[in-house]
């Protein structure tokens, strides 16, 4: 098999710096080939030490999410994209964003806007799981009520003070709609309160959702 196909065997999934190296054990000098394949467009950086298969002879390209975990982690998919990725809001999503323990960073990509934003342990390592979403691609993301908790803990301005302004937040800016909000699991949502930053608006969040 030559590195070509090889590649082409990789393309579902993303192809790390010890990955590309244990494709090239054969070769006496695997880090210069690896600057070959790139100058060739036979792959294509992300990051250092994280590409994905070049556009020449991708067959698949790995999901944002599953990508999103490898360019940082600790991390799992999130806010607007876990949201949209269970159909939840109508809205295109333009950038890819995610939690993490580590410090909020941006990565402009090759193939788009990937964000993470900070969240404190314990409550970062609430309401997770992992998602297939084809084969052989799995990812860390979070559940639709972690998902919304952390949209809503995370950004500026936010601040729920009573069930309509929860309401309007929820239903009139996220566009979200009464009927999936009646299928989420508040009982998890409550047991995250004591460590969940803004914890009174995501209280009110839970109350409003109960009255559905």
């Amino acid at each position: 098999m030559d590195i070509r196909e090889a590649i082409a065997n990789k393309s579902h999934q993303p192809l790390t710096h010890q990955l590309l190296t244990d494709l090239l054990k054969n070769y006496k000098r695997p880090n210069d080939k690896i600057l070959s394949l790139k100058a060739h467009g036979l792959i294509e950086p992300i990051k250092k030490g994280l590409y994905i298969a070049g556009r020449s002879i991708r067959s698949e390209r790995p999901e944002n999410a599953l990508l999103a975990n490898h360019i940082l982690g600790p991390s799992y998919l999130s806010m607007e994209s876990a949201l949209s990725h269970y159909g939840l809001i109508p809205e295109k999503v333009f950038a890819v964003t995610s939690m993490t323990t580590k410090s909020s960073r941006k990565f402009e990509t090759s193939i788009g806007l990937y964000t993470y934003t900070n969240l404190p342990l314990p409550y970062y390592a609430f309401g997770l799981k992992m998602v297939s979403f084809s084969t052989d691609q799995m990812a860390m993301v979070a559940s639709p009520e972690k998902a919304l908790c952390d949209k809503i803990a995370t950004t500026a301005g936010i601040n729920l003070r009573s069930l309509t302004a929860a309401r309007d937040y929820v239903l009139g800016n996220l566009r979200m709609e009464e009927s999936d909000l009646t299928k989420f699991d508040t009982i998890a949502m409550n047991s995250w309160l004591e460590d969940a930053p803004k914890r009174d608006s995501i209280e009110i969040l839970i109350k409003m959702i109960e009255k559905i």
